[in-house]
């Protein structure tokens, strides 16, 4: 960006948050480009039935990529209208061909039709950044699906889990989004096809004069576009499917804001399990010249906490749409769909580095059990107890006790003492040998098939994933402009 273009208000999208390639795809040149290549396909179709002659068809091609954003700016200060200002321009552009453009259509034939068009672009571009978190996610629960860790439930220490099974807890998440996604293509992936004023296709049935109907002329055009259409819609496509577009991209923020909220716990200080992958030369505070803030996953958070909102607007939009139309939708969705495509899509790239570069400290994961993953092993231990033939409720207050003043010490900073109380407890260690209350406190007993599981998980639900979408994993995008 230029130094000319800080003087006056620019979004944090225009330079600051999501990729180069997202802010292209919704820039004002793409824009009208999509446009333009909307009206080249209504004039090859028109020139079927003999209303666009092959010279016109030919100009209009010639300047389809063309865009003049000055001079449509300067037309429609005056006419107040942007895609009729833009239809001017390509007028003066094309001297055959110009007079043909945008015949018998409505000003969102060509936007919606074009919309769609760029939606399923960045929709592309966000199921590309899903994939490559879902193979480094992947390659992390390979990797520590046997590393117990302690599970924590109401932020208290709960029972041990390991490591891959929690991350495949997220994994999971991101899975569920790539469902949605592929699932919901046949809806959000629809223009408004060619229906004409009020969707009834009233003009094209004029033109046409019974050489086609105006649902063969809709379905060769939409042909060329590579676009699906809705069988009915008024002077635009149903706005529900911009609400179904915004809660698809609201849902995968959720997922990314959970897993960066549970990093941002593990990376304080008490926790100490995790952390960001920080670089050296990274200023943490202006003030306190120690401080190592989980930024990234901090900005995750901040933006998905932004995208969430979002489909409220749409939600208001599809509701408020009157009868045939309302221009009241227009200005909003300017704002709300580009930007929630560009959050999602800066939290998926900060995603993709936290998760590769995730630094995982084993010794305060093993801290953290030593402190606390024997209580876990007290259930084992009454069940023993009452196998042996104690009363089940006195074994139950006899381990309460212990475990109680084990806590205490704990709390202290002294190491956890349950197992040698246990050991030394004469009613317990007359029913018990030293080896069996030792391997009932081992934290590596009480994982459960957490490891299964990961395997499981992975093989089942995450591979057929990367399997398909294999020609994505490393890649920043395919789509082309």
């Amino acid at each position: 960006m230029s130094d000319s273009l800080y003087d006056t208000y620019q979004s944090v999208f225009t330079w600051r948050y999501g990729s180069p390639e997202m802010r292209k795809l919704f820039s004002e040149i793409h824009r009208r480009k999509l446009w333009r290549r909307v009206w080249v396909a209504l004039a090859e179709a028109q020139s079927e039935y003999g209303l666009v002659s092959r010279e016109e068809l030919e100009d209009l091609k010639s300047r389809m990529e063309d865009v003049d954003i000055k001079r449509a700016q300067e037309i429609e200060r005056e006419i107040k209208h942007d895609l009729m200002a833009e239809v001017k321009v390509y007028a003066e552009q094309c001297p055959v061909g110009g007079g043909k453009i945008h015949l018998g259509a409505t000003s969102y034939d060509i936007e919606d039709n074009a919309n769609a068009l760029c939606f399923l672009k960045a929709l592309d571009i966000i199921l590309t950044r899903v994939v490559n978190c879902l193979y480094h996610f992947s390659e992390k629960i390979e990797k520590y699906k046997r590393l117990p860790c302690m599970g924590w439930t109401h932020l208290q220490p709960a029972e041990p889990t390991t490591l891959g099974y929690r991350l495949a807890n997220y994994a999971q998440d991101l899975v569920l989004d790539v469902m949605v996604v592929e699932r919901m293509k046949e809806v959000i992936g629809r223009g408004k096809g060619i229906k004409g004023a009020v969707g009834t296709s009233n003009s094209f049935k004029l033109l046409l004069k019974g050489r086609a109907s105006p649902s063969e002329l809709e379905e060769k055009i939409m042909q060329k576009l590579e676009l699906k259409a809705f069988p009915i819609t008024t002077q635009i496509y149903p706005r529900k499917a911009d609400y179904i577009l915004l809660s698809i991209l609201a849902g995968i923020a959720q997922s990314l804001h959970r897993f960066c909220l549970d990093l941002r716990v593990l990376q304080s200080p008490p926790f100490g399990e995790w952390s960001e992958p920080i670089k050296e030369a990274q200023v943490g505070s202006s003030a306190m010249p120690f401080k190592r803030n989980p930024i990234k996953s901090e900005r995750v958070c901040s933006l998905s906490r932004y995208v969430s909102i979002l489909p409220e607007v749409a939600w208001r939009n599809a509701a408020n749409s009157i009868l045939e139309r309302t221009l009241d939708d227009s200005a909003n969705m300017r704002v709300i769909i580009p930007e929630a495509f560009l959050a999602v899509d800066e939290c998926l790239m900060l995603v993709d580095e936290l998760i590769s570069g995730l630094r995982v400290y084993t010794q305060m994961i093993r801290k953290n059990l030593q402190r606390f993953g024997p209580f876990s092993g007290t259930e084992a231990i009454l069940m023993k107890l009452v196998e042996r033939g104690m009363d089940r409720q006195k074994a139950h207050e006899l381990l309460r006790v212990y475990a109680f003043k084990a806590w205490e010490r704990v709390m202290k900073g002294e190491e956890n003492p349950l197992l040698e109380m246990l050991k030394k407890d004469l009613l317990i260690s007359s029913k018990l040998k030293e080896e069996e209350i030792e391997a009932a406190l081992d934290v590596r007993s009480h994982i459960g098939d957490a490891t299964e599981r990961c395997e499981l998980f992975l093989r089942e639900w995450v591979n057929p994933i990367l399997e398909r979408y294999k020609e994505k994993i490393g890649r920043e995008s395919r789509a082309v402009f």
